[in-house]
């Protein structure tokens, strides 16, 4: 896991500490694994960020938050990953989560129009609900565990080849300092 490239997107925890409209949050806001990026906090963001990225309701930054907090997991991170959803990948993206739904639930996919209105969200969202919001919980545990599964074993990888180096950097030594 590029963890320098994380660190230097994540502000400081002395950076946090300056924000003077975090004052009002108290200081639960300055938790450490809020802010610090280790192998649980960025994985776990990336489960959070991920599964909240597939609820289909405005507020999804605030539910990460939330999450992020409970969790005592990376804050930026998560909230950051929501926005895999936004308004160019929305409709790819739900709409593959509505047909899961729809195969998972035996529905047969609706063949409508889309549009963005009021009268074809009163009109068609009715007979896909079920199987869109299935859909949804569904890919957004799928996607956070496929995220927290890979940012747990690229971390693991990458400690493990660290350890390695050092071994054979020692060993060099050791071998220099005989001679």
């Amino acid at each position: 896991m590029p963890k320098k490239f994380l660190q230097k997107i994540v502000p400081s925890h002395t950076r946090i500490r300056s924000i003077k409209a975090l004052h009002v949050l108290g200081d639960w806001i300055y938790d450490g694994n809020l802010w610090h990026i280790n192998r649980y906090s960025a994985s776990m963001a990336f489960f959070v960020g991920l599964f909240v990225a597939f609820i289909p309701i405005p507020g999804q930054t605030l539910i990460a938050a939330i999450l992020a907090v409970l969790l005592r997991c990376n804050l930026p991170l998560s909230v950051g990953l929501v926005f895999l959803t936004n308004p160019v990948t929305m409709p790819p993206l739900f709409y593959m989560a509505y047909k899961i739904g729809a195969l998972l639930i035996d529905v047969p996919v609706a063949a409508t129009e889309f549009e963005i209105n009021t009268r074809w969200l009163r009109n068609s969202l009715g007979g896909i609900w079920r199987p869109f919001l299935l859909g949804c919980l569904i890919c957004g545990l799928f996607f956070g565990s496929v995220g927290y599964v890979i940012v747990n074993q690229l971390w693991r990888w990458r400690v493990a080849r660290q350890w390695q180096a050092r071994k054979r950097e020692r060993a060099a030594r050791a071998l220099n300092d005989l001679d």
